[in-house]
Order: structure tokens, then C-alpha cells, then sequence
């Protein structure tokens, strides 16, 4: 292979017919990790190949959706046993190659959550327990429990964002119909490390901002109890994200807070709110240790505990 040759193979990369057949085998996998991904595609193509091999930072660039030469594509989509077409790959030149990685976000995130649902993968089981008991009223509540870079966050986005996010912005197949009629529901993100969440008025007042609602002056707990009990009409979720931050860090967030929302919750809002509360460690434990009384955070003792 002369020179010039080994330049335009290295220049292949997937178009997005080729990307999407990549991604479909590994969700049907149930790979969740670029690591994982990595591994598992390395160790596929010495098993299925009579122990050709690749090696593994090759992969993550084809995982990555960056350029490669085309031996190298072909070799991974043989092992995953899918056809890789001509029409699946552009012979790109390199300052065009270049532009399209610069643009290309990968299909796997790590380091930060993920935002955006088409790059999230995996946890179908958690999804179905959680869109069961949001999709009709009463809302239900639940707490999911997992060490910290396990995915809570990335799993609260998703939540959020799935069932509005247009088809043609998610992977072919991607399941996004988990409720009867996403486009009445509301959903709010409290991520408690963010300092204006910190404080009673600072969260009331952005909790009242994303409903849309009238704020009250001032912007204590009885205005907004008497706002929200009388406007809540549509189904409403709160998705509190590290919730130990705001009951370790956040001393207006006291008792009388959480058993009004407890109150607001149960009685007074027709079964249209529902709460997802993320945290490392047992709830009960965790208002035990910060001086909490424990009648709101009961009340998920009997909700569904999804552990990552």
C-alpha cells in the first residue's frame, strides 16, 4: 500500500448511517460505558476472528466516531457480525476529517453527565419502574440511591428530557413513548450544589419561574403553598438531584420545608406532583445524620429504592 493510499485510509470515517448501526449493537448490548464499550468490542473481535485483534485505542476512536483507516472499521463491524457498506464511509480529506471531529459529539460521555437522551444508554429497567409511576395520578415518588459518578444525574436528565425530545434527534429505535401524554407533564431539575437552590426563597422562587406560576411578595413558604396548591393543574414532577447538599449545607431548608412539601404533595395538589430524589446513601439515614425529622423522608420508605 503506497503512501498516499495509507493517507485516504486513514481519513474513513462513519457517516451516519454507519453511526447509527454502530450505536443500535451497542445499546442492544447494553454497553453503558465507553470503557465498556472498548473492552467488549476489543474482546469480540479476538473471539469472533480467530484471534485477529485491534488495538484498544483504535476502537475508542471508532466508538468516538473519529477517523480511522477502513481496515480497521471493517474489522469491528465483521466481529459485531453487522455489513459495513461503501455508502457507510466517507474518504474524507484530512482538514474535512478534522472539522467533522471537531463537530462530532460522542456517543459516550463521561466525566460529566449526560445531558442530551440520545447519548444515554442502558438502565431500561430503572426507566420502566420510574415511568410506571409517573404516567398516571396520583404521581408517585422514588429515591434513587447510587455512589457518586454512577450515573444519578445523568439518569434525572433523561427522565426530563426523553418523551419531548423530537425523534429525529434520537438513535433509530430509541424508546421514547414511556408516558400517555408527555407534552402535559412538567419537570423540574434541583440540583442542590448550585448556590441559588441554597436558600428557602431561592429555590421556591425558581421552583414558582419553571411552572410558570406568579411569585409572590414575599416569597415565603405560605405564598408559594397557596400559589402552587391552586394553580398545580397539570402533572408535575421535581427531580431533586444531591439531595444529602441540601440537607447537610442548606440550614432554611429545615423541617417545617420539607413537611410542607410533603403536605403540598399529598393533599393539596390532586395527585399531580411527584418527586425523584437522588442521593448516595439511605434516605433515613441521611435525615438522621443531618438532625432531620423523619415524617417527609418516611414517606419514601415505601417507594420503589432503585440503586446504581
Amino acid at each position: 500500500m503506497n503512501s498516499r493510499t495509507q493517507q485516504r485510509d486513514r481519513g474513513v470515517i462513519l457517516t451516519p448511517t454507519g453511526k447509527q448501526k454502530l450505536q443500535a449493537e451497542i445499546d442492544r448490548l447494553g454497553i453503558t460505558s465507553e470503557r465498556y464499550a472498548v473492552r467488549k468490542i476489543h474482546a469480540k473481535i479476538q473471539l469472533e476472528l480467530n484471534g485477529e485483534t485491534l488495538h484498544p485505542d483504535t476502537v475508542r476512536k471508532i466508538v468516538r466516531g473519529q477517523g480511522v483507516e477502513k481496515s480497521s472499521l471493517e474489522l469491528v463491524f465483521r466481529a459485531l457480525r453487522l455489513k459495513l457498506e461503501e455508502v457507510d464511509c466517507d474518504l474524507a480529506p484530512k482538514n474535512q476529517l478534522q472539522n467533522a471531529e471537531d463537530s462530532e459529539t460522542s456517543s459516550f460521555v463521561t466525566g460529566t453527565p449526560i445531558t442530551h437522551p440520545r447519548y444515554f444508554f442502558g438502565r431500561k429497567k430503572e426507566l420502566k419502574r420510574l415511568f410506571d409511576l409517573l404516567k398516571r395520578r396520583p404521581l408517585q415518588n422514588a429515591v434513587i440511591i447510587g455512589k457518586s459518578g454512577s450515573g444519578k444525574t445523568s439518569l434525572l436528565e433523561y427522565l426530563k428530557n426523553i418523551t419531548t425530545t423530537p425523534t429525529a434527534q434520537l438513535r433509530p429505535g430509541q424508546k421514547s413513548d414511556w408516558l400517555p401524554s408527555p407534552e402535559n407533564y412538567r419537570w423540574i431539575f434541583v440540583d442542590f450544589q448550585d448556590p441559588r437552590r441554597q436558600s428557602r426563597e431561592g429555590l421556591l422562587r425558581y421552583i414558582l419561574e419553571c411552572l410558570k406560576m406568579s411569585v409572590p411578595s414575599p416569597c415565603d413558604l405560605e405564598g408559594f403553598m397557596d400559589v402552587v396548591s391552586s394553580n398545580l393543574l397539570q402533572p408535575t414532577v421535581i427531580l431533586f438531584d444531591e439531595i444529602g447538599v441540601g440537607l447537610q449545607r442548606c440550614p432554611e431548608l429545615d423541617d417545617e420545608f420539607w413537611e410542607s412539601l410533603h403536605s403540598l404533595r399529598t393533599y393539596q395538589t390532586n395527585g399531580n406532583l411527584g418527586l425523584v430524589l437522588a442521593t448516595p446513601v439511605s434516605l433515613i439515614e441521611l435525615a438522621r445524620s443531618t438532625g432531620h425529622s423523619l415524617p417527609f423522608f418516611n414517606i419514601f420508605r415505601y417507594n420503589p429504592l432503585l440503586s446504581l
